[in-house]
């Protein structure tokens, strides 16, 4: 399983981690039996959200979690219109609750809506000298977003729609999080609602390395330094998948970026 720190936190994590959004929508015995699997595996980077499941899918985690705490690294988020001074407190509070949890490995602010950075992030530094969260970090942010948010704090991550078919934070916002030391961590990175791209070139390059194409696809993603990728899934036998990892050649990125070129810059992709 590979790992490598975690942004300015220097905690070393899996390069692939779960995602948990739309987990309410899965039989909660196979949801749950995904994320114990996957955290047998190696792919203890959890990540859930307030808003999946209006707080069912953190309990969900809850229980996958029972008696794992101290073997994973535990992420969530807090809703826009939740992120006052005094809202993300509760949120926080809230979301430790569900999850069975006294602390957050990471927090963060899902996306940016119009309430002032400076409080949700005062509100961070106050629940990380708690104890509560080790570090706080966005969602869904672009390059201006990032450069208004470091003014106020220094995140830890943002985590960034990023798959085969939708590769538009290469232009900007991966080249920021890199010269700032802000970990990169891709969500939806499988495919978003046309699910998992169909390719002749991604086919027969997977083929040749002896992986799968979903295997070939997260490598692509994790490929920088920067990168962490946390795929969806709640059926167990699909976690093996997740965590078998390859390594790819010049000569084989090469041939990914061909079979799905960048394209000019389209603004923040988001779902």
């Amino acid at each position: 399983m590979q790992r490598r720190p975690f942004g300015p936190l220097g905690i070393d994590v899996p390069v692939i981690g779960l995602g948990t959004w739309n987990m309410e929508r899965d039989d909660r015995k196979s949801a749950v039996a995904a994320i114990e699997r996957a955290i047998e595996l190696g792919l203890t980077h959890v990540d859930t959200a307030e808003m999946y499941g209006s707080g069912r899918v953190e309990s969900i985690v809850a229980q996958a979690i029972t008696g794992k705490r101290d073997r994973v690294f535990l992420v969530s988020k807090v809703l826009p219109r939740n992120a006052t001074f005094e809202g993300t407190l509760r949120a926080c509070e809230a979301s430790l609750a569900r999850l069975g949890t006294d602390h957050l490995d990471v927090y963060l602010l899902h996306w940016r809506e119009d309430l002032p950075l400076a409080d949700t992030f005062r509100a961070f530094e106050q629940l990380k000298q708690q104890g509560k969260i080790r570090a706080w970090g966005v969602s869904n942010f672009d390059e201006t977003d990032l450069e208004d948010a470091w003014r106020e704090g220094r995140p830890a991550c943002n985590q960034v729609l990023y798959h085969l078919g939708e590769r538009t934070v290469e232009h900007r916002v991966i080249p920021w999080c890199e010269e700032h030391d802000v970990a990169v961590v891709a969500y939806s990175p499988l495919g978003a609602t046309g699910g998992f791209p169909r390719s002749r070139p991604l086919d027969e390059l997977a083929k040749r390395v002896g992986a799968t194409p979903r295997e070939v696809a997260l490598a692509f993603l994790t490929r920088r330094e920067s990168g962490f990728a946390i795929p969806k899934s709640s059926n167990p036998a699909h976690v093996d998948e997740l965590a078998r990892q390859v390594e790819l050649d010049a000569a084989a990125i090469a041939e990914l970026e061909r079979a799905f070129p960048l394209g000019a810059w389209h603004g923040m992709p988001s779902l």
